[in-house]
This record gives C-alpha cells, sequence and structure tokens, in this order.
C-alpha cells in the first residue's frame, strides 16, 4: 500500500508542474537558475607580530563596491552591489550588500589602516602601535 502511495504522489506533482508550466515560467524568479540569498561572508582574523590582518571572501565584487569607515573605535566594512538583467518579458535586479562591524582594540594605528581587494579577496592590514609591538602579550580583535 505505501509503494502505491509513493507512487502516486511522486506523479502529482509533475502533473501540477506541467498544467501550471506556462503561469509558473512567468512568476518563477527562480526558474532562471538564481536565487536570492542574503549572506554576511565570512572574516578571518589573524594577529601578526606588527598588525592584524581582516580577510573577507567577497567573490563577484569590485573594489569600488566596499565602503570601509572607521569611526572612534569601530571598524565597519560594508558592500553594496546591483546587477540587472533583462530578458523580452521582464527586467530582474540581483541586489546584495552586507555590512560587518569590528570594535578595534587600542593598539591598532587606527590611521594607517590598508585595504587591498584582488580575486575575491579584500583584505585589511591594521598595524599595532609601536608598544603593542612591543609586548608579548597577545591583543585580540573583538568581534560583534
Amino acid at each position: 500500500m505505501s509503494k502505491e502511495l509513493t507512487k502516486a504522489t511522486s506523479i502529482l506533482p509533475s502533473v501540477f508542474d506541467d498544467y501550471f508550466k506556462p503561469w509558473k515560467d512567468f512568476f518563477d524568479f527562480n526558474g532562471g537558475g538564481r536565487t536570492f540569498t542574503a549572506t554576511v561572508p565570512a572574516v578571518n582574523i589573524a594577529e601578526e607580530k606588527d598588525q592584524f590582518k581582516l580577510t573577507v571572501a567577497a567573490p563577484g565584487m569590485d573594489k569600488d563596491d566596499f565602503r570601509i569607515d572607521i569611526d572612534n573605535d569601530v571598524l565597519t566594512i560594508s558592500a553594496e552591489k546591483e546587477e540587472s538583467e533583462e530578458t523580452p518579458a521582464r527586467q530582474e535586479y540581483n541586489y546584495s550588500s552586507f555590512s560587518r562591524s569590528f570594535r578595534l582594540p587600542a593598539s591598532v594605528v587606527k590611521d594607517k589602516v590598508e585595504a587591498k581587494y584582488k580575486d575575491g579577496i579584500l583584505k585589511l592590514y591594521l598595524p599595532k602601535t609601536e608598544e603593542a609591538r612591543k609586548a608579548n602579550g597577545v591583543q585580540h580583535v573583538a568581534i560583534q
């Protein structure tokens, strides 16, 4: 009995898909294989002797899509990208953005922070103060 139900339920979706296919293709935003995902890129933080290094994987972005701000002790990395694809029947927009903020330790020289974007990877270099470089203790960046 359960095999018959399994067969019946596996046939049913294809009948509905075939019947509603013209409408589904017209209204289905995933029909072209595009999906909307709200993701925030992962950030790797490494401490080196002279600096902290933040690495953000953000493929598909351009250097100009990023904005990096330091306000008091808070570093904010944000990005926005808008793309559109036009077909004869409709025009679709794909908009993605993210923002990540980090509280900087006092050991970071804020006016010497550097950023580089290459091959889908954004790297930020946060140099340490002279005192922090001489100290043996490990300084940690708080992630918020």
